[in-house]
């Protein structure tokens, strides 16, 4: 699945499997801590190895990667801007992932203000003096370009690791 070199990427939904075959006692839940676990020991490893430039162009093309295929499956990109949201809200409650909040929108410019409260990746952990959230900043620009077919420039600019109790992102589009 993930052994040869190539120059695409070949992840595909079939990938995540059959979890209620896989795991029939334990379900598809796990604890945040577990994730975070994965996150930040790869994130650690990464950095040591490559430097934090290139970790942080990583979890961004990953993120980025992943926020198209999460809305190639699990979002209707037929729906208008607003349905959208309305949706793409439900799936990350439904999901745990985080609490969406589009506190700004220039639906012409396609320029955005966005917050995630109770953000999967970093809500509750120590003020570090960061904001760690590239993964997050990807995956919005992918889900905002499957769904629009435009390019997006995403910054996180508040996030809990420096301080603050969401996480905020300045989206715009760049085509």
């Amino acid at each position: 699945m993930f052994k040869e070199e190539r120059e695409d990427l070949m992840f595909d939904w079939s990938m995540i499997g059959d979890i209620a075959e896989g795991r029939p006692n334990l379900g598809s839940t796990m604890n945040v801590s577990v994730y975070r676990l994965m996150q930040f020991t790869l994130r650690d490893v990464l950095i040591k190895q490559f430097g934090t430039e290139t970790t942080n162009r990583i979890f961004y093309d990953a993120g980025q990667h992943a926020g198209k295929m999460f809305c190639r499956e699990l979002i209707n990109k037929e729906n208008n801007f607003n349905d959208f949201v309305a949706e793409l809200q439900d799936k990350l409650k439904e999901l745990n992932i985080g609490i969406l909040r589009v506190e700004q929108a220039d639906l012409d410019a396609m320029n955005f203000t966005l917050t995630v409260a109770e953000d999967l990746d970093c809500s509750g952990i120590p003020v570090c003096d960061e904001q760690i959230c590239t993964y997050d900043e990807g995956f919005i620009h992918g889900l905002l370009g499957e769904y629009s077919g435009k390019n997006f420039d995403v910054k996180e600019v508040d996030c809990w690791g420096s301080g603050d109790r969401v996480c905020r992102f300045d989206v715009k589009a760049t085509n």
